[in-house]
């Protein structure tokens, strides 16, 4: 936009002037908070309505504009980022599975800050984890703490599973090659409890279409399984094989060794029903 341009867009929006202005020994009006001109002269030659001046921004107009545009583009990235988490987790809770909330008993969680961090290497390199364990040990939520970083970075992350995905396959016939498109247009998929599926005929076909179509998409797969990584290596037959196979190209793995955090808040809840037993006990 011109100098002439900005002329008439502050023009149509010129405020009345405040009590403590002032006109100055050049004629212009003046700020009184600021001291800096509300008014510039037009280039020479030029006028607009007879005027031969145009509002000008003075330092308190300039830092009032950019604190609310400032608070604009937060809202605006707040909203983003909620819509995101609507459509990008399969669970709510999952919302809260953030490194802010981490309680540092997982010994791997700086992998996944790194990875985070690096986000647009590892897009670039198509890197993925391969997030494996024992039951409880946090591999889903090293996984979210990944998702939530990168949404908050405006990134679109899709975190689901494969009973979600199976459900969804076998209700809608018509639109399978669409829903599995549509999974492998996120930035990164995320699929928890790889595994856990039922493991029919059918079930591991689609989980291998699906693996297979993100593999072919060229975009990264973060995975989180209870199976072991001699299992993945050494599949039971020719169906497991040609899925793990996939998995472990295109994901480095990453053991999780973590306490079994179920097993420590199923211990805390017994401690607290102890205490509240006790201490109704001794009234």
């Amino acid at each position: 936009m011109s100098d002439y341009d900005n002329a008439i867009f502050r023009l149509a929006r010129e405020t009345e002037p405040e009590l403590e202005d002032y006109t100055g020994e050049d004629g212009l009006l003046y700020c009184g908070s600021c001291r800096q001109p509300k008014e510039a002269y037009f280039t020479e030659g030029k006028g607009l309505f007879g005027r031969d001046r145009h509002p000008k921004e003075c330092d308190c107009q300039r830092k009032r504009r950019e604190k609310q545009e400032a608070a604009d583009r937060e809202r605006k990235h707040r909203d983003t980022v909620k819509e995101l988490k609507r459509r990008g987790f399969s669970n709510a809770a999952m919302r809260q599975w953030t490194f802010e909330n981490d309680n540092g008993k997982c010994p791997q969680m700086d992998k996944a800050h790194f990875y985070a961090a690096h986000w647009e290497e590892m897009k670039a390199e198509n890197i993925g984890y391969l997030l494996w364990g024992k039951v409880g040990t946090g591999k889903s939520y090293f996984a979210g703490c990944i998702a939530n970083a990168l949404m908050e970075k405006e990134v679109s992350v899709c975190m689901t599973n494969f009973a979600l995905i199976l459900n969804d396959l076998a209700a809608s016939f018509k639109d399978r090659n669409e829903y599995i498109a549509r999974l492998c247009s996120f930035p990164l998929l995320i699929l928890d409890d790889f595994g856990m599926e039922r493991g029919t005929e059918y079930g591991l076909e689609q989980v291998y279409n699906v693996i297979d179509s993100r593999y072919r998409s060229r975009k990264p797969l973060i995975v989180t399984t209870n199976l072991t990584l001699e299992e993945l290596q050494n599949p039971e037959d020719t169906a497991h094989a040609r899925i793990y196979d996939r998995l472990l190209e295109m994901c480095c793995p990453v053991c999780i060794t973590g306490e079994n955090i179920r097993k420590a808040t199923a211990q805390g809840k017994m401690e607290r029903l102890r205490g509240l037993m006790n201490g109704k006990e001794s009234l």
